[in-house]
């Protein structure tokens, strides 16, 4: 246990005194009968003035050309990347040179991100929005749970609150699960120094907040999964 002198150190740390049925479990998701996950894959989602949100670019070359054009079209200027699993740096440098593309792949593998994933995001995302008339698209495969919570890393650091940040991101896109949450916000606590009081609290309130707007991750996923080879 962290006693209240002590500056909690990782993630798991803290954690530890988040009572178990205050804890998020993802599995229990109600089930959004009527939202059509599918067709929010690859929607540019505007989450805050300037940032957006949204899936990757197709597998199939011509199908991800057309939505370079959109992003083109859209005049997205900086586009950053969250999968570990792949790159398009070279589709993005041919075919929209002006757009600057910067890859942060981590895993979605469930569990915790590393604080310096969101150290080298959202340093990335403050010196694009220094361009004036700057427009981030932040993704990763789905648009579900890496990207997002980027997002929600960003607009914390930008000053906005836990809640603010959290409806702001799933009004804009609702398939967004956020599911690396935490780990942003025990991120943006230490750097800020916060109390681990200040931190656990916080914590508990994105658990609130979760159980308060309760969406089924498996089922969006699901759905996503099976139109993964559509070529339109």
């Amino acid at each position: 246990m962290i006693t209240p002198t002590e500056k909690p150190k990782t993630q798991n740390e803290i954690k530890m005194n988040i009572p178990e049925s205050n804890k998020l479990h993802m599995n229990n998701y109600d089930i959004a009968e009527n939202l059509p996950a599918e067709s929010w894959w690859r929607q540019l989602c505007e989450v805050s003035p300037g940032i957006y949100v949204s899936g990757d670019l197709h597998h199939d070359k011509t199908c991800a050309e057309k939505q370079l054009d959109k992003w083109r079209k859209e005049e997205l200027t900086h586009i950053v990347d969250c999968r570990e699993e792949w790159n398009d740096s070279k589709i993005v440098k041919h075919y929209a040179p002006e757009i600057t593309y910067w890859h942060i792949g981590t895993h979605d593998n469930g569990g915790v991100q590393e604080f310096d994933w969101f150290d080298k995001g959202t340093d990335l995302i403050e010196e694009a929005l220094l361009v004036p008339n700057s427009k981030i698209l932040i993704h990763c495969h789905m648009g579900v749970n890496r990207a997002p919570s980027m997002a929600f890393a960003a607009l914390l650091r930008s000053g906005k609150g836990i809640v603010e940040s959290l409806d702001a991101i799933r009004s804009a896109r609702p398939i967004a699960a956020i599911m690396y949450a935490e780990s942003a916000l025990i991120w943006h606590g230490l750097k800020n120094n916060w109390s681990h009081k200040d931190i656990e609290s916080g914590i508990r309130e994105i658990h609130a907040w979760h159980r308060n707007n309760r969406i089924d991750i498996g089922w969006i996923i699901s759905r996503i999964r099976s139109n993964e080879q559509v070529v339109v």
